[in-house]
């Protein structure tokens, strides 16, 4: 597990003047400083309480003249190391509308040197994977976008020649683990880079862009471009998995700045209000007494619910303009910033065995202890005796074994098989915890709309159950060594478990003492859930007024 705050990076918009209202200053700590300066003008008047000097502490300030190719050396890179290794990681860019983040996180398309953050890390990704041929990569990208607050799939089959409303919306799924699944988006598997690039430029193709005041081409939703890994070693049972999302946030704008109307002002509204309970939830994750994160209020949130405050190694960029207009909102920006950095992640190794394989292995092992069984007691495990049979043989070949042996060595013998015995029903449990792993994969799968497990592997793990089942039976029947009057015994007691499950439920739900009250409780907890659930529908009515009168406020 590694634990660290989330790194925060400044860039600084180009511009043709030299305002001089800011600074940026190195500290021995090897980070950055930036220092503001906003001097009383005349016409603020003769009294004036305002403050004049900002300082904001970043990991990293990339002033005007930084390239593309810095920027993502110094953000991106640390954190793509980490997810080739099976960590999470996120990286998302904030700022004003028409401070450079869509800039930054995907790039210009006049030059091949003004590619973004996206670009460079899907060519860094597949580089390492060609340059790694001891590991085995699985390469999967998906394109979110968030507009209005409703989630649409960018990379949908269907979007050609579409109105975006057109297209089936994504919707929240959070299983009981509390893990967030994203229904009806699309995961695309891309084997090479020229794949994945492709599916990039038809996702920002799609993208919502108008013209704004402040913006000739403002992105005007959140989009998360997400990669997801899965590597695999050669011969190892274990596959680790991991995923990056790469996140440009739309602009946040004063409406009474812009002067906008109509649909434009609907868009703001919408922006500003996700950007607000993403506020809410640095906030709360920044104040260690704070109990509830607010991650629920909106879709961009619940979506980065890992990247903020989970297991996730997260880096923020913040871009800011120093224009004289802009310099109030860069100063906003610097202090969300300021608060991001409060917030700890704590990063785990995305590690799980391979079901297939190890499958496979505990497959092998148990024909090994059926050979050493065989070998051991001279029984045919393939004949087709009858369990009685068998259990007849078994004594007589005790009987002929112990009137010609010790004591001492039928008891060692016996110890041994019952060893072996006990081996085999603790790989039978391993097999069942696998099929019960391939069934979550399965319904994984079928969430994310991915292609479904193979037929072959699926039969692999119900042969097995059904072969390991039936061979600790015959392992039961013919190495019970004993008299004549144990056997019998053993056999009225595996009779006697056969008794069906829900005969002997229902007999102990009749015989039980304390039957009446279980029932009268039972009866109590209905009307107390029924009640519970129209406070929950009241609730629910109370906080969509509530979100609807605060659109309408901002």
């Amino acid at each position: 597990m590694v634990k660290q705050t989330i790194q925060i990076f400044c860039r600084i918009k180009p511009t043709k003047q030299s305002p001089g209202l800011y600074e940026v200053k190195s500290t021995d700590t090897l980070k950055n400083e930036i220092f503001f300066y906003l001097p009383h003008g005349v016409s603020d008047g003769y009294i004036n309480n305002k403050k004049e000097n900002y300082i904001f502490l970043f990991d990293q300030v990339f002033d005007q003249k930084s390239v593309q190719d810095e920027v993502f050396l110094g953000v991106a890179f640390p954190v793509i190391k980490n997810v080739l290794c099976g960590y999470n990681g996120t990286i998302f860019a904030y700022g004003q509308t028409g401070s450079g983040k869509t800039f930054t996180i995907t790039g210009g398309a006049e030059r091949y040197v003004d590619r973004g953050i996206i670009p460079r890390t899907l060519s860094y990704i597949f580089k390492h994977q060609l340059e790694t041929p001891s590991l085995t990569y699985t390469t999967h990208v998906s394109y979110l976008e968030i507009y209005n607050e409703t989630g649409y799939d960018l990379l949908h089959p269907n979007h050609d020649g579409t109105k975006l409303e057109d297209l089936p919306k994504v919707s929240l799924l959070e299983d009981n683990d509390g893990n967030i699944h994203l229904k009806n988006l699309s995961v695309n598997q891309a084997f090479n880079e020229e794949e994945a690039l492709n599916l990039l430029f038809l996702g920002d193709t799609n993208r919502m862009i108008a013209e704004t005041p402040m913006n000739q081409a403002s992105t005007r939703s959140h989009c998360i471009f997400s990669i997801h890994l899965t590597i695999k070693e050669q011969n190892s049972p274990t596959i680790r998995k991991s995923k990056l999302h790469l996140v440009d946030l739309a602009g946040s704008e004063r409406v009474s700045k812009t002067g906008v109307c109509g649909t434009l002002l609907k868009e703001a509204k919408y922006i500003n209000l996700s950007l607000h309970y993403l506020e809410q939830v640095i906030i709360a994750l920044s104040d260690k007494s704070r109990n509830h994160i607010p991650y629920r209020n909106s879709m961009m949130t619940a979506v980065l619910r890992d990247s903020l405050g989970g297991n996730c190694m997260t880096s923020m960029i913040a871009t800011i303009s120093i224009d004289k207009n802009n310099i109030d909102e860069s100063i906003s920006t610097c202090r969300f910033a300021q608060r991001v950095a409060l917030i700890k992640n704590n990063a785990f190794l995305n590690e799980e065995l391979d079901p297939k394989l190890l499958i496979m292995k505990l497959k092998q092992e148990i024909l090994d202890l059926k050979n050493e069984l065989y070998l051991l007691t001279g029984a045919d495990y393939n004949s087709n005796l009858t369990e009685e049979e068998k259990l007849n043989n078994c004594i007589c070949e005790d009987i002929k074994r112990s009137s010609h042996s010790s004591d001492r060595t039928y008891l060692e013998k016996t110890d041994e098989v019952n060893k072996l015995k006990e081996l085999i029903l603790q790989r039978d449990n391993e097999i069942n915890i696998l099929v019960a792993m391939l069934k979550k994969e399965k319904l994984r799968s079928e969430l994310y709309e991915e292609k479904p497990l193979k037929e072959s592997l699926k039969t692999i793990a119900t042969n097995q159950v059904q072969f390991s089942s039936s061979f600790y039976e015959e392992a039961n029947s013919n190495y019970f060594k004993g008299t004549k009057e144990k056997n019998i015994i053993a056999v009225n007691h595996v009779k006697k478990l056969s008794i069906d499950k829900q005969e002997e439920f229902e007999r102990f739900q009749k015989t039980y003492f304390d039957n009446p009250a279980i029932e009268e409780k039972k009866k109590g907890l209905k009307i107390r859930y029924s009640d519970a659930k129209k406070l929950g529908e009241q609730v629910n009515k109370s906080r969509i007024n509530i979100s609807d009168d605060l659109v309408d406020f901002i």
